[in-house]
C-alpha cells in the first residue's frame, strides 16, 4: 500500500513517514500544494494525508482537485484546525476522515487502515480509472465527478474497457463480451457503440488503434 503525505511540517512528515514505513507502507512526502496533487493522482497511491495549511495550493483546493480526478481516493485530513465548522466544511467537500494536531500514531494508523478497509469492500462492485468511475451495484457513472447517463449496452461497453485499461481490444472481443453470441460478424455495432461513448466522455477517452481495435485512455486531467 502506498501512501502519499501532504505537509509542509517537516518534522510531523518524517515522523508519519517512518511510522508508516516501519508498518509496511510505501510513503511518498511532498511539501506544497502542487507537489501533493500530482503525487495523489498517480495510479499507485492507495491514501493521501493531507494538511490544509500548504504553501501554494491550500488544503482545501488540493481535496477538491483530488476528488475530481480521483472521487474514490481515500483523504484524510491532517490539521491544527479543529473547530466544528472545519471539521463540517472539509468532510463536505470530500475528506473521508479529520484528524487534529496533535494526534497519536496509534489511532492515524487505526484511521488509516479503516479507510482502506472500506475502500477495498467497495472496490468489489467499482471500477475507475483517473477521473473516470463506474460503480456496478447502482450502475451510476462519473466522470470528474459529473454524473453520465448511459443505455445498458453502453454501460457493458464502458465495462469491459474498464476492466481492461490500456489494453488494446479487437472488435471481435468486443462484441463477444458485450453482445455474446448474438451479432453478426459483419456488423459495425462495435464502432457506432464506441461513437455513443465518445459523444458522452469525449473523443479522446477510446483511442482507435488502426487495424487493431479500440483502447481506453485516461479522462484528460481537470483544472
Amino acid at each position: 500500500m502506498n501512501v502519499v503525505i501532504i505537509e509542509d511540517e517537516a518534522r510531523i512528515a518524517a515522523f508519519i513517514e517512518r511510522g508508516l514505513r516501519a508498518e509496511g507502507f510505501g510513503v511518498q512526502v511532498a511539501a506544497d500544494g502542487e507537489a501533493g496533487f500530482a503525487l495523489a493522482v498517480l495510479a499507485e497511491t492507495d491514501l493521501v494525508i493531507l494538511d490544509l495549511m500548504l504553501p501554494g495550493l491550500s488544503g482545501e483546493q488540493v481535496l477538491q482537485r483530488i476528488r475530481a480526478r480521483r472521487p474514490d481516493l481515500p483523504v484524510i485530513v491532517l490539521t491544527a484546525r479543529d473547530a466544528v465548522e472545519d471539521r463540517v466544511r472539509v468532510l463536505n467537500a470530500g475528506a473521508d476522515d479529520y484528524v487534529t494536531k496533535p494526534f497519536s500514531f496509534a489511532e492515524l494508523l487505526a484511521r488509516i487502515h479503516a479507510r482502506l478497509r472500506a475502500r477495498d469492500q467497495r472496490s468489489a462492485a467499482e471500477l475507475s480509472v483517473d477521473g473516470l468511475h463506474l460503480d456496478l451495484r447502482t450502475r451510476n457513472v462519473r466522470l470528474a465527478g459529473r454524473e453520465i447517463t448511459l443505455t445498458s449496452r453502453e454501460f457493458a461497453l464502458l465495462e469491459t474497457f474498464l476492466r481492461h485499461p490500456g489494453q488494446v481490444l479487437s472488435q471481435v472481443q468486443l462484441m463477444d463480451r458485450v453482445w455474446g453470441y448474438d451479432y453478426d460478424p459483419g456488423s459495425n455495432v462495435v464502432e457506432v457503440y464506441v461513437g455513443y461513448l465518445r459523444r458522452k466522455l469525449g473523443r479522446e477517452v477510446i483511442e482507435t488503434v488502426r487495424g487493431a481495435g479500440y483502447r481506453l485512455r485516461a479522462p484528460a486531467p481537470g483544472p
